[in-house]
């Protein structure tokens, strides 16, 4: 095996004998990153920038996932976890660090009156939904966005293998800016439903005073409002979506660039809702766990003292602008478009007559990252990203755009696609 992605290769083929996939987390598996043709393995990070298995370097726009806000070893964090592993990692009882986040998220987040940890995002949606149970003596959930891989969620998807039926009948799906997918839902579901949670935006802006309105109806129903700020949290603004919009949730649950890449999570919201804290389960080994928190306890700081979500959204406009000017230049407006906001947006890819939107998104894939620049369609920007970062991405697009312009109307697909083609996925948003 040699090329490009050998190493990858010898180590994606180790690892699919014994991990499923290959890969701890399926948004870094095979399935959206086509075999042969993209590194499935990365073996460092510093700023904007990661370097491959095969010592391939990279602009990374896709930052773990949108978890890495800062930059890979941003100074601080790192000079924060050094010092607090010193100290220790995990106690017989809780640590200071604990009230410390507690407060720093109490004054940056407008819900937050109390807190509590958990290590990934689907532990505090899963949690926040616990609360508004335990606190409406109600069952019924309903949904819009993605959240978490937890039975009570993933029941309501296409990836509701192994979720008992029961549990899929408790979770109700409503369409962003449709209000009245969620009247109907109250209607069908009188007095039952517990908990509205919802991603505030992801690829669309909310119209009409759609997350005003969600709200209103939420709490005219007796249910608990639940914002999941998992990747808005600490990106729109350092108060999150919910200060970026104006619209206050009874609880919101927090991750990703939380602690710029170090797993916390966070539930905050309501002390009359988080109370029930003390009657529900929910306590994990390792919810105190010290690096972690040290990371969120410096990244928070640093929000607050440099121009960081300025930069992100400066920066991210910079690429949005860029994106959409390139689909035009390329008379590419019936196969890409652009979404999102700066911080977080999204390069959308739509089927033709001739391909299918998975073939050309794996010609994308295929050029982009041959070409140095790690995406996957979306644009996760960090602190670390240079206006060079953003030249050299836009260059690329350029050239990929115009290859992809030439495949379609040349209809030559089968003479640029090294790869098989990705297949239709389960869609999380």
């Amino acid at each position: 095996m040699s090329g490009r992605y050998s190493n990858s290769e010898k180590m994606l083929e180790r690892a699919l004998k014994i991990i499923p996939l290959g890969s701890q987390t399926f948004s870094k598996s095979i399935i959206q990153y086509p075999s042969g043709v993209s590194p499935h393995f990365i073996k460092k990070g510093k700023g904007s920038h990661v370097w491959d298995t095969d010592d391939n370097e990279y602009i990374d726009f896709v930052n773990a996932l949108a978890a890495v806000t800062l930059g890979y070893d941003d100074p601080d964090v790192t000079a924060a976890v050094k010092k607090q592993l010193e100290e220790g990692v995990i106690f017989t009882l809780s640590h200071p660090i604990e009230i410390k986040v507690a407060e720093k998220i109490i004054e940056m987040v407008p819900c937050a009156e109390m807190v509590r940890f958990g290590k990934n995002g689907s532990d505090v949606t899963s949690g926040a939904i616990r609360l508004a149970r335990a606190y409406t003596k109600r069952d019924h959930v309903a949904v819009c966005g993605y959240h978490g891989w937890q039975d009570w969620y993933i029941g309501s998807t296409t990836r509701n293998s192994g979720v008992p039926k029961t549990i899929c009948g408790l979770t109700h799906s409503f369409t962003y800016n449709d209000i009245d997918s969620l009247y109907k839902i109250f209607k069908e579901w009188p007095d039952q439903i517990a908990a509205v949670i919802m991603e505030p935006m992801n690829t669309t802006e909310p119209e009409d005073g759609f997350l005003e309105k969600v709200k209103k109806l939420s709490h005219k129903n007796g249910a608990v409002f639940i914002f999941d700020e998992i990747i808005t949290g600490f990106r729109f603004s350092s108060g999150g979506a919910q200060k970026y919009f104006g619209v206050i949730p009874d609880l919101a649950t927090f991750g990703k660039g939380l602690a710029n890449g170090y797993p916390l999570s966070a539930i905050a919201g309501r002390a009359e809702i988080m109370k029930q804290m003390e009657e529900i389960f929910f306590s994990f080994t390792f919810g105190g766990e010290t690096l972690s928190l040290a990371a969120a306890l410096a990244t928070m700081t640093k929000l607050q003292k440099e121009p960081v979500i300025e930069k992100l959204w400066s920066q991210g406009r910079k690429v949005v602008d860029g994106v959409k000017n390139l689909i035009g230049k390329h008379g590419l407006e019936n196969i890409l478009s652009s979404a999102g906001k700066g911080c977080w947006s999204f390069l959308l890819f739509k089927d033709t007559n001739v391909y299918s939107q998975w073939e050309i998104k794996t010609l994308f894939l295929q050029e982009v990252f041959s070409r140095g620049v790690l995406t996957i369609g979306t644009h996760n920007m960090s602190y670390s990203h240079s206006n060079e970062d953003i030249a050299k991405l836009l260059l690329v697009y350029d050239e990929v755009f115009g290859i992809i312009k030439e495949v379609v109307d040349g209809k030559n697909m089968n003479k640029w696609l090294k790869s098989q083609p990705l297949v239709p996925l389960f869609k999380i948003r």
